[in-house]
């Protein structure tokens, strides 16, 4: 049974960082690595949608302490067990979707998602990543790293199987599901495109786990 995205992940807050680390391939190397992309500039603001219990944070905090860090997340228990595990850092936690959820205009310096938005279309995708560019300063860049379909064909088969389930199941619309349905990495780039990010560069790669980084 389909579970709702922030229920799903609080269900899972127990073993949900040894699952992560233990059980996703090379998740030791790409949590640092994207940490490392982002400024070292002391009070250096950054956004990170869907920062779960901060796995990303851990060593980007240690790079720059004094960064200022806005963290957006459905799932309620998993800010309350970040603000917890990050008690001495600045470090403002927003419960609710990042979808519907102002950013504001040109106030962060980066931002950046760690396995969080393998779940949605690339329709869904754009006006999502606008309204992120918007909120980036002149010079400000996106960093992602997610997991991605490797064909067209299973991209769109990860699509049918979601849209079938949720038939099955009678499910509402308007709701976030958990059920992974990544994209493939070109149209990842093609809906940061034309968000408005001017351009997108793979920075490394783990199998099917990229790290991209869309600037302007």
């Amino acid at each position: 049974m389909l579970e709702k995205m922030g229920e799903f992940f609080n269900a899972r807050l127990d073993g949900y960082e040894e699952h992560q680390m233990n059980t996703i391939e090379s998740a030791r190397e790409f949590y640092p690595f994207t940490a490392a992309c982002l400024p070292r500039d002391d009070g250096a603001r950054v956004l990170d949608l869907g920062c779960g219990t901060g796995l990303e944070l851990e060593e980007f905090f240690r790079l720059n302490p004094g960064a200022f860090v806005t963290g957006i997340d459905l799932a309620k228990g998993m800010l309350d067990f970040l603000r917890v595990k990050f008690v001495d850092k600045k470090l403002e936690l927003v419960h609710g979707s990042y979808f519907e959820l102002p950013f504001g205009g040109n106030l962060f310096d980066a931002a950046l998602s760690v396995e969080s938005l393998h779940h949605f279309t690339k329709e869904e995708k754009i006006p999502l990543y606008a309204k992120l560019r918007n909120a980036l300063k002149s010079g400000g860049y996106f960093i992602l790293t997610d997991y991605f379909a490797l064909s067209d064909e299973d991209e769109t088969f990860f699509r049918g199987e979601l849209i079938r389930l949720r038939k099955e199941q009678n499910l509402p619309d308007g709701e976030f599901y958990h059920y992974d349905t990544p994209l493939t990495v070109a149209h990842e780039r093609e809906a940061l495109l034309e968000a408005g990010f001017s351009s997108v560069e793979e920075l490394k790669s783990w199998g099917a786990t990229h790290t991209l980084k869309a600037s302007f």
